[in-house]
């Protein structure tokens, strides 16, 4: 049996139960506490997952249940940093679900703590395990695209409001679409990328559906419309120190046909789309497309699974933390450029 690993859970919500499911099948994982605000969901969670002790303060949790190894925070954006900081400092190993914190100096904040207690701080980034993800990553780390020169990524859902949760409360989310869509595209095109160093960033937000009642049939009706103070649309462009760009444009609401998400990636020597992956290149004088006749599946549940065994065994010392806090930090840097740009009305230069 491998070294036995105990996990306490800051947050118990929709993405802690898919956290707690895949513990349940690491070898030597013992789950001991959780902690939320919410008697109603802290309960559930409690009697599904046989948790045997559960706190509506986080902080008492820290202080009482002090033989945990890490703490999972799965609190909305804007509590990321009080709770991942609070339990780093309690000497704990973090992972803390993406985005890291609502921006840049909050990250900032986290990486610091994570630094001065020798401790591991991993952040949500799921799709960087994700087969298809890891294949085209190895084809540019090996050279085959030669030089990137550009990429593009799209996450635009026609009416995807969420009416659940806290996403249309800037305070809470610290963005829209952009932060919680764009968060993911931003993460792994930039690991695919070999995570160049971006030096300015542009963009625009844009609100015009969401703060008003929900007039058209759709998926995820009646959301509250009165507190919506995030954007429905996001585009932003990304300059790299390596001359690369990448462009983003990400949506909750937006007339498009239906929902899209996808990454193109275009290099010197070959451009390759994410999901399902295909390579584009010249060969032995012709444009050949090529795609892998089998990979791994890789939805919502296995993607999960490898998130956590990845944090489970970079706690233990098993395999180098492959989604850092410093790795976050980049992607919320770029975040914040975005955002930062829409606001003044021009480019600006990454802190």
């Amino acid at each position: 049996m491998s070294n036995p690993f105990r996990v306490a859970f800051i947050g118990t919500g929709y993405v802690a139960g898919f956290q707690l499911r895949s513990l349940k099948r690491i070898e030597g994982v013992e789950v001991l506490a959780a902690a939320d605000v919410n008697d109603n969901s802290l309960a559930k969670v409690g009697e599904k997952f046989g948790i045997p002790r559960c706190y509506t303060d986080y902080r008492k949790m820290l202080a009482e249940v002090k033989q945990a190894d890490a703490i999972s925070v799965c609190t909305p954006n804007a509590l990321h940093a009080e709770h991942a900081i609070a339990a780093l400092q309690a000497g704990k190993h973090v992972l803390v679900e993406k985005p890291m914190a609502i921006d840049s100096q909050q990250a900032r904040q986290m990486v610091d703590a994570a630094a001065q207690r020798h401790r591991h701080l991993v952040v949500g980034f799921q799709h960087r395990f994700a087969p298809h993800t890891r294949l085209i990553r190895r084809k540019i780390a090996e050279g085959q695209f030669g030089s990137i020169l550009y990429a593009r990524c799209q996450w635009l859902r026609r009416r995807g409001i969420a009416n659940w949760g806290v996403f249309g409360r800037k305070e809470l989310q610290g963005g829209g679409p952009l932060i919680d869509l764009g968060v993911h595209l931003l993460e792994v095109t930039h690991y695919m990328m070999g995570s160049p160093t971006p030096v300015t960033a542009t963009g625009n937000t844009f609100r015009n559906i969401g703060d008003k009642p929900c007039a058209v049939a759709c998926q995820w009706p009646d959301w509250d419309y009165r507190t919506y103070t995030v954007e429905d649309l996001a585009v932003g462009m990304i300059r790299f120190d390596s001359g690369a760009m990448l462009t983003i444009e990400t949506s909750f609401a937006a007339h498009v046909e239906r929902e899209f998400c996808q990454i193109q990636i275009m290099g010197e020597k070959a451009g390759a789309v994410w999901d399902p992956p295909q390579i584009y290149c010249d060969q032995d004088e012709y444009m050949m497309n090529m795609t892998p006749a089998y990979l791994p599946t890789s939805d919502f549940e296995s993607l999960q699974q490898a998130k956590m065994t990845h944090f489970v065994s970079v706690c233990r010392g098993e395999r180098q933390n492959e989604a850092s806090g410093e790795d976050g930090l980049v992607i919320q840097k770029m975040i914040d450029g975005i955002y930062a740009s829409a606001e003044a009305g021009k480019e600006v230069a990454m802190q």
